[in-house]
């Protein structure tokens, strides 16, 4: 028994550009503009040191999806989404509220927050559990292989994709625009709150702000990935871009350019291994995370061992090159 299938380059790289466009298409299209929004989002997650927050938020927004249907009666994509946000921007403004009025550091916050607002939810589905109907593998994983399979939206007559898809395009591109418009504020704010605030600007509001958009990030990707897997989109596009460059700019650009190659890899992924599409993407992120680690112009492990070579050969004499066994000295 093969544990890993054979390798058919017509059916892994070439049918799904070809005769299976228009499923495989748009899921990595879906899964690139996930990554993409929650990459560009990241990047300031991680310059805070907060990056353990989207997974509070993922977690918590359980509790907002069971009080929108109690509420409603209805399993509909708008309230969900209504509930859902209301849920993560609870939890960011209780995580922030904690850490400000008390001892508790942020990373101990987090973990009261997420944990339980989660538990909250548990308690309300089992009270009601002849009415709430959730689908567990969707809550995990997500259900990226169904979106292509959604009605599409119509405008003016002219069909732009599955609602998902053009929510996805819509937050992103809302982000690009946002990141434009507040990119001072946001860095400043990043870096130093002292200094933001020194400047005028108000790193309590900015931080907020950030929180919010954050929420409504990661309720917009739950549907394609799940719970479980939008915290990696959140954190491994900005962590590779770290390796490679340190400015901040450059960082989101190659996040972007982490979240398209994630996207294509991860589709032929899946489609070689038979196995979740989101999951694949993620691995394959991890993957371009892994040679950003090891290659990395500033921090890769290679060029730090080939520049402390040339330094030992610069300050050792050939001659008593023997005495240092790891001087990686060059016989010529």
């Amino acid at each position: 028994m093969n544990l890993i299938p054979p390798f058919e380059f017509q059916r892994v790289v070439v049918a799904p550009w070809t005769t299976e466009l228009a499923n495989y298409g748009v899921m990595a299209l879906m899964s690139f503009l996930v990554a993409a929004a929650c990459g560009l989002v990241g990047n300031y997650l991680i310059l805070r040191r907060m990056a353990l927050v989207g997974d509070a938020i993922s977690h918590s927004v359980l509790p907002g999806i069971v009080v929108a249907f109690l509420a409603t009666g209805s399993r509909g994509t708008v309230p969900m989404f209504i509930g859902a946000v209301g849920a993560a921007v609870v939890t960011t403004l209780l995580i922030e509220g904690i850490h400000r009025h008390s001892r508790v550091k942020q990373d101990a916050a987090i973990g009261i927050a997420f944990s339980s607002l989660f538990a909250i939810g548990v308690i309300l589905i089992s009270l009601f559990a002849d009415k709430v109907d959730l689908d567990q593998d969707c809550v995990l994983n997500g259900e990226l292989p169904l979106i292509p399979l959604s009605p599409s939206v119509q405008l003016w007559g002219i069909p732009l994709g599955p609602p998902a898809l053009v929510r996805m395009a819509v937050v992103l591109l809302l982000s690009v625009v946002g990141i434009l418009l507040f990119y001072k504020e946001l860095l400043v704010g990043a870096f130093d709150p002292g200094l933001a605030a020194s400047l005028g600007f108000r790193p309590g509001w900015i931080l907020q702000g950030l929180m919010v958009w954050l929420s409504i990030v990661v309720v917009s990707a739950f549907e394609a990935v799940g719970a479980i897997l939008v915290i990696a989109m959140l954190i491994l596009p900005g962590a590779t871009a770290s390796l490679v460059s340190d400015r901040l700019g450059r960082r989101m650009v190659l996040s972007v350019v982490h979240s398209a190659l994630s996207a294509v890899l991860g589709m032929h992924l899946s489609v070689w291994l038979d196995c979740s599409p989101s999951g694949a993407a993620v691995v394959a992120g991890s993957g371009l995370f892994v040679v950003a680690w090891l290659s990395g112009p500033h921090d890769g492990v290679l060029p730090r061992i080939w520049r402390r070579r040339r330094t030992l050969e610069e300050v050792i004499d050939p001659a008593e090159a023997e005495d240092y066994p790891g001087s990686g000295r060059v016989i010529r």
